[in-house]
């Protein structure tokens, strides 16, 4: 039986972090088959080899104070040779490679008390690789599935060492915005993405994206970085993406400011994304103070953590004069809360310049929750007739939208959202083993 190795890296880290991909990662590795013709098994990058997880999220042993501290002092390890890297690239004596060692022998002595408060914790079994992992040894034929965000240089040369011992590259693609938009990011995360997205065009026998519109655009990328004949040795596959929400705790309830803004009778839309520029709340407000301006009463309640590049439009909105009457936003939000608000929301407005699938978009549709979206081809792949489009160079065009829902009775789509249907997480992690398998077998044709 072949083996198919699912890489969850970050997660396993940092479990608390709950954006799109951490979603993603979580529902895949929960919902791995345990019946079919290959082994599914969750891994981790660590100490330059490969991790068994047979716990994904913490459990109560990780909730002691040695183990909180532990996971407090791998988080500031992490931040501290961050900032190494950032000043190695800034500093003049790092040109020359003794400049370099000595800058490194010199942070690390720096680091030497965290690094041996880490060491001591771990040998008393704090860290989280001993209370919920063990070590693992790959073999020829396994296929290593890249569903993380593992996009950090320190495995780089683990994954170029089990590609050299027999063992098969995946790589997962949630989108190409680093690359093909990179002014929507800062400069250090455009490098990241787009350093690891350089070298794993090199090293993946084969891709999997999270749409149909993301591996057509991998491939024009791949033709246009390796030419052509190299980028057709390398095979394409997609799936599709879950909906539900699988952080929400039971007894738990959604946070009481939050349903004072849906307890009122007016409608009130929902944005539910990180805030950052390539979501495009500025085109939101505009398009809702058009609304407000030609008399509509419709709320607008913004949902998501605050990102980069986005201060100006931070206090736009703590500034508006319609903040706290008609306009919302909460940046820690957890899942009884988004249930809440997806269930008691007039409809959902989605206005990123680009995606690579858009989850909001389908947990919300999934929970009879109409859309509004940017009128892109992923947003056109998912929700077809079934959700109303605006125009992102025409902020006129959602508020007139707004207008027909507010005043019509109905919702400005071709059909009827009722005749709408996703899969759920299990279908979607089905879709990608099974793609996976196909691409494993030779098999070149692909489907969702």
């Amino acid at each position: 039986m072949s083996r198919l190795l699912f890489e969850c890296s970050t997660v396993f880290r940092s479990p608390g972090v709950n954006s799109g991909i951490q979603r993603v990662v979580r529902n895949i590795v929960r919902h791995l088959p345990s019946q079919t013709d290959a082994e599914c098994i969750p891994v981790v990058f660590a100490n330059n080899r490969l991790y068994r997880v047979n716990q994904l999220l913490p459990g109560p042993e990780d909730k002691t104070p040695a183990a909180r501290l532990y996971r407090q002092l791998h988080r500031f390890n992490h931040a501290f040779w961050g900032l190494h890297n950032k000043y190695e690239s800034q500093l003049s004596i790092c040109r020359w490679h003794n400049g370099r060692r000595v800058f490194f022998v010199a942070w690390r002595v720096l680091g030497l008390p965290v690094s041996a408060l880490m060491r001591g914790l771990a040998m008393l079994g704090y860290d989280p690789l001993r209370l919920r992992a063990e070590p693992f040894v790959s073999k020829p034929g396994d296929q290593l599935v890249l569903l993380d965000s593992s996009w950090h240089e320190q495995n780089f040369a683990l994954v170029e060492n089990l590609k050299r011992q027999g063992v098969g590259i995946v790589a997962v693609i949630y989108d190409l915005i680093p690359v093909t938009r990179p002014e929507f990011f800062d400069q250090r995360l455009h490098d990241i993405y787009n350093a690891w997205f350089s070298w794993v065009i090199h090293q993946a026998n084969g891709f999997m994206s999270i749409s149909r519109s993301v591996r057509d655009e991998l491939k024009t990328e791949l033709h246009k970085r390796l030419g052509q004949d190299a980028a057709q040795q390398c095979w394409h596959g997609f799936f599709h993406l879950g909906s539900e929400l699988d952080l929400r705790a039971e007894g738990g309830g959604p946070k009481p400011a939050l349903v004072d803004v849906f307890t009122q009778p007016q409608q009130v839309y929902l944005a539910v994304s990180t805030i950052e520029p390539r979501k495009n709340h500025t085109y939101l407000l505009d398009a809702f103070e058009q609304a407000w301006a030609a008399g509509s009463q419709a709320h607008l309640c913004i949902i998501g953590r605050i990102g980069w590049k986005c201060a100006e439009l931070i206090d736009r909105i703590h500034t508006h004069q319609e903040y706290g009457r008609r306009l919302y936003m909460f940046n820690d939000i957890d899942d009884n809360s988004l249930e809440f608000a997806y269930s008691h929301a007039a409809a959902l407005v989605f206005s990123s310049h680009a995606e690579g699938f858009g989850l909001p978009l389908v947990e919300a549709m999934q929970r009879g929750l109409p859309a509004m979206g940017s009128d892109i081809p992923v947003f056109r792949e998912i929700g077809g007739d079934y959700m109303a489009y605006f125009d992102l160079q025409d902020p006129q065009s959602l508020a007139r939208l707004i207008h027909l829902y507010e005043n019509g009775g109905s919702f400005p789509a071709k059909n009827p959202l009722e005749q709408w249907q996703w899969i759920n997480w299990s279908s979607s992690t089905k879709q990608l083993v099974r793609n996976v398998r196909q691409a494993e077998e030779g098999n070149r044709a692909y489907s969702a």
